[in-house]
């Protein structure tokens, strides 16, 4: 197989440590706040956000709730499971606070830039972008606080075309912005259906990076095998997936 001339990523939990900084800043803003919000275990409080960004976020993404509504939502609905009420303009300052936490935790994955360097090393003159859903400046905002503005040619973000993943269409514009046709690129992330199975049925070389050893239903693993998704469990194993 012809290795691709454009290489593009999903950004949070493919090359971006989201969920760590997620888990840090959720615990460090709850050992601020106190009571009532250290009666969870840890683990818990992390579970408990994490379920909060997964509902809030994709009711973001569906149009349900704007950018700033996602983020009022979540801190409510996280007081709320404490016993606390937040008007709409608390909501905001509560998440505003939680937010400093969070960026202070960001960082990349360790297999990030060995990743990167190597697949420049093996397919001379291969172009960097990514593809994610989410806010145009929020996520440019950390691409540029980890360095990956350096390597990354294009940020194709769903909130600036109007298309989130898995949609084909997002995928298009992203291989229109870099000029090539869809079957020239790879597409690599964290998520089986919306990245690697989207990318997949967009014509891209769609590759799911696996990193907890997930096992997806029986339905997704299905489409996945018919779309010839490949799966890793790390980044290192990327180079030689895409140029062998």
């Amino acid at each position: 197989m012809t290795a691709p001339r454009v290489v593009l990523f999903d950004l949070d939990d493919t090359l971006f440590a989201h969920r760590a900084a997620v888990a840090a800043g959720i615990r460090r803003y709850a050992g601020v706040l106190g009571e009532p919000y250290g009666r969870l275990e840890a683990d818990e409080l992390v579970s408990l956000w994490h379920d909060l960004e997964e509902e809030h976020y994709h009711s973001y993404l569906a149009g349900r709730l704007d950018f700033e509504g996602q983020r009022q939502a979540r801190a409510r609905d996280f007081a709320a499971r404490h016993g606390v009420t937040l008007s709409d303009d608390e909501a905001s300052a509560w998440f505003a606070d939680y937010f400093e936490h969070y960026v202070a935790a960001w960082s990349l994955h360790d297999d990030a830039v060995p990743c990167l360097d190597e697949l420049a090393r093996r397919i001379p003159g291969v172009r960097f972008g990514l593809i994610t859903n989410g806010d145009l400046a929020f996520q440019s905002r950390k691409v540029e606080a980890v360095g990956l503005d350096a390597r990354m040619e294009r940020l194709i973000a769903s909130g600036e075309v109007g298309i989130a993943k898995p949609d084909a269409g997002i995928f298009a514009a992203a291989c229109d912005a870099f000029g090539v046709e869809p079957a020239d690129a790879a597409y690599v992330g964290d998520r089986l259906r919306t990245d690697a199975i989207g990318a997949a049925r967009a014509g891209l070389r769609g590759v799911w990076l696996d990193r907890t050893g997930a096992v997806p239903s029986a339905e997704d693993a299905a489409e996945a095998a018919d779309a010839g998704v490949t799966t890793i469990s790390g980044l290192a194993e990327l180079p030689a997936v895409l140029a062998p």
